[in-house]
């Protein structure tokens, strides 16, 4: 395979480790608080995870004794879910750590993701395989994928796969779901008396999976400076041409931490945050309006161009599109097999409105064909809407030109509305990870292995106070319970850790409110440019302008 010439020069950059772990493996221990809570739902969570629950917090210390550090050891490892920049390095600081620890070790990537774990199919990751994926990119070391192991022939199958492969411990990498499946391993392998290890790696882009402990999930970094490289080149655009308005669509369905993220560096024209949508029960018309007249009055100066995010979920956070949502897919699920028997999506819609509420068919019918036909695709492997797919820019696009039309007639407007639209979305989530990211998942690999040396299992590996540089980073574990709750899936309560949505009282989304009329009025436009990998700190090293508010920095 050909390599590019950054590939070849990132292949030499060394990560840089918090400084407790930088030493000899044996002098490495663990400083254990107290025992802990989960946040919510304690009861039903002490019975779901009868032998792991409520494990204390672990801080690694230098200058400790640990003996059982250089016992020899299989692990194996997963990727699990969507791909994030720095997988890689998750994978190559386990590596190093486990080598280190003892050079007979041995690390086995099961392929495909949980699947892979299964159905034992597996490679040997080497120090020459290894070397080939460092500082990159992607997850084809090994593949991902979204399998659940969640039935009692699939957990049987994994644990049969560990003993004939004489598996001590597993890394999970994965976001929320996955490391619930990994907390649920952990449980399972201890219930059943063997001494398989399980430790999770905090992995999204989304930025969902994160609380007081786990201060950012790894991949959020580069994805959200890519988005704003692309974002800031297309504001230079609009404030060339003077005469378009982007709406530009970001990934992020559960939780506006990229748009949010994206705003801050950028500072667009306007920018949606969907959980001020639901905090506020706005109507996908007062959105449109609010749009309408920040488009209106920068035409009154002549600007006749913007730039618009939007997150990719915001669809379900406005109150009678989520309402819309959850009656179609509650009514095909309920109808499936006579819904399959309709032919063509015109008679499809025409048959939903007709099943549909007094209070949800005018908003079904209201929307565009387009977005009608979006609603019923093909169903998610939970048989729900793919919000994903849903073109809300091009529906807010079409709303926005329809309301500027009745103001023009009406005489209220006078300017001119050419609209283009964007979906940034896969574009950054295999980008090679950014200085931050390679440190940041390097360290939270390395960590996993002296968590599994310090004989833990059921924890996720945590650096904090990563908003500093990494000579002020501390590593440790938090254990997995401790972020759960329980959640209706499927018919029943299960536990899940809980997402971490835009908290409208937090530092970065008010220091977003109280720039955003400025912005809208007045171009305010922001170029961050590309990644930089050399040069000064303040432009290869800086944290997300998100973390540095939560930890009470400047932007």
């Amino acid at each position: 395979m050909k390599q590019s010439q950054l590939q070849k020069i990132r292949y030499t950059y060394e990560p840089k480790l918090p400084p407790a772990i930088r030493g000899d493996i044996a002098s490495i221990a663990l400083s254990l608080g107290e025992p802990t809570q989960a946040i919510r739902d304690q009861e039903a969570l002490k019975k779901t995870f009868a032998h792991t629950y409520g494990k204390p917090i672990a801080t690694m210390e230098s200058g400790g004794t640990n003996p059982q550090a250089g016992a020899r050891r299989t692990v194996g490892v997963i990727l699990s879910g969507g791909q994030a920049p720095g997988g890689h390095n998750v994978i190559s600081g386990l590596f190093d750590a486990l080598k280190k620890a003892n050079p007979e070790n041995r690390l086995l990537g099961f392929l495909g993701g949980p699947s892979g774990l299964v159905e034992d199919q597996k490679i040997e990751i080497t120090a020459e395989y290894m070397d080939d994926f460092r500082n990159t990119g992607g997850f084809d070391i090994i593949g991902s994928g979204r399998t659940k192991i969640e039935t009692p022939e699939q957990f049987a199958a994994t644990r049969k796969t560990c003993k004939t492969n004489k598996i001590d411990a597993l890394v999970v990498i994965g976001g929320d779901d996955s490391n619930t499946n990994a907390a649920l391993l952990a449980e399972y392998f201890v219930a059943q008396g063997d001494p398989v290890q399980v430790i999770g790696v905090p992995k999204t882009i989304d930025g969902d999976l994160k609380n007081e402990y786990i201060e950012a999930s790894f991949g959020f970094d580069t994805a959200v400076k890519t988005y704003s490289e692309l974002i800031g080149n297309i504001q230079r655009d609009a404030n060339s041409a003077k005469k378009y308005w982007h709406f530009v669509k970001l990934m992020g369905r559960s939780a506006s931490h990229i748009a949010l993220e994206c705003a801050l560096q950028t500072r667009p024209t306007a920018c949606i945050i969907s959980e001020e949508v639901a905090e506020k029960q706005q109507t996908l018309q007062e959105i449109v309006s609010s749009l309408a007249e920040t488009v209106a009055k920068r035409a009154e100066g002549g600007e006749n161009f913007g730039v618009v995010l939007i997150p990719e979920g915001l669809i379900e956070f406005i109150p009678e599109m989520g309402r819309l949502i959850a009656e179609v897919n509650d009514l095909l699920a309920i109808h499936g097999t006579e819904f399959s028997g309709i032919a063509g999506p015109d008679e499809q819609a025409r048959w939903l409105s007709g099943k549909l509420s007094s209070e949800s068919a005018p908003v079904f019918t209201s929307l565009p064909r387009d977005i009608q036909h979006q609603l019923l695709m093909d169903r998610d492997p939970h048989g729900n809407v793919q919000v994903s797919r849903i073109e809300t820019e091009k529906l807010l696009i079409q709303m926005v030109g329809e309301e500027l039309k009745e103001r023009a007639r009406t005489g209220s407007y006078q300017g001119k509305f050419n609209a283009l639209n964007h979906f940034f979305g896969y574009e950054g989530r295999c980008a090679f990870p950014s200085n931050f990211d390679a440190d940041y998942t390097y360290s939270l690999g390395y960590s996993a292995f002296l968590l599994i040396a310090n004989g833990l299992t059921g924890y996720l590996s945590s650096v904090r106070n990563i908003a500093k540089p990494a000579s002020q980073w501390v590593a440790g574990g938090i254990p997995l319970t401790m972020m759960m709750n329980m959640e209706q899936r499927h018919g029943e309560k299960k536990p899940v850790i809980k997402k971490a949505l835009v908290e409208l009282e937090g530092a970065p989304f008010i220091y977003f409110a109280r720039h955003r009329e400025e912005w809208a009025s007045r171009t305010s436009f922001v170029y961050p440019g590309a990644i930089q990998y050399y040069g000064p700190d303040e432009i290869c090293n800086q944290p997300t302008i998100t973390l540095r508010l939560e930890q009470g920095l400047e932007a």
